[in-house]
């Protein structure tokens, strides 16, 4: 497993899949480790995935500091990584909360950034917010599965600031298919997060939305927003909406698919991505 410094000594780790032109890979959470993107349903059969695990997660070490959590610090052990690799540019591909240090990342150093793949974003970073009633319609789609009166009941629950019964009955939202693969994804990243650095990743300070988008405004770098039709973190009209901050922005709706569009369609994901990544 290779390792690298990051700017104030803290070992990192990454994980290599594939061969070819490498792809810089960010996970969600936040601040969890690397292990639930598999290898982005085969995507490594096209490129090598360079998969981080983020300080405090998974192989990487814990840093002294629990302030550089935060997500704008996470910028330097990106660049880090780029310096480690010897690249002069990155393709740099984020899943969901990964996405806000992604753009982070490339509105500070828009220059070292060949391509950006952000797969259901969160849009935290550039301050917009998923409405209830978005949520609400995203998640009516799935009104036919026979798990959506338990899981709406705790949706409208959580959504009305009350505990569920049982939190995790809102799982199915998040897959295109609530079958025995997804239950298996689901429980695995139990315990993957680390809760700590989860809070201090997005601490007062770590955004500054007005900035990011007049930095993505003038980012002329292509960009590919992929949404989940069904994805009910982030629906298909707010990823809409953070594909228009972007000058040269593909904006794509996977049909069928939650918050893990290469576990719900592999081959049309792996299609899309690499495609985009070329």
């Amino acid at each position: 497993m290779p390792t690298f410094p990051a700017y104030d000594g803290t070992g990192l780790a990454y994980h290599v899949f594939g061969e070819g032109a490498p792809v810089i890979c960010l996970p969600g959470g936040p601040m969890q480790d690397s292990s639930y993107l598999g290898e982005l349903g085969g995507l490594s059969g096209h490129r090598r995935l360079i998969m981080v695990d983020p300080r405090g997660t998974g192989r990487s070490a814990t840093p002294e500091d629990a302030a550089s959590y935060r997500c704008d610090r996470l910028v330097d052990d990106v660049e880090a990584l780029r310096e480690h690799l010897g690249l002069d540019r990155l393709d740099l591909l984020a899943h969901s909360a990964g996405t806000n240090l992604a753009v982070l990342y490339a509105a500070r150093h828009p220059e070292r950034v060949r391509r950006l793949a952000l797969i259901t974003p969160s849009t935290r970073a550039v301050g917009i917010d998923a409405t209830g009633r978005s949520r609400l319609a995203v998640a009516r789609l799935r009104e036919d599965e026979p798990w959506f009166a338990a899981a709406f009941a705790a949706l409208e629950a959580v959504m009305a600031g009350d505990a569920p019964g049982d939190p995790k009955a809102v799982d199915p939202f998040f897959y295109g298919r609530w079958d025995a693969e997804a239950r298996t994804h689901q429980a695995s990243q139990d315990g993957q997060r680390n809760d700590e650095a989860a809070v201090a990743f997005g601490a007062e300070g770590a955004f500054d939305p007005e900035a990011t988008r007049a930095a993505l405004a003038a980012f002329t770098a292509p960009v590919l927003l992929l949404a989940g039709e069904v994805d009910l973190n982030t629906p298909p009209d707010v990823a809409a909406e953070f594909a228009g901050l972007f000058p040269d922005a593909t904006f794509v709706v996977q049909p069928e698919a939650g918050h893990f569009p290469w576990l719900d369609d592999a081959d049309l994901f792996v299609a899309t991505t690499r495609t985009f990544l070329g």
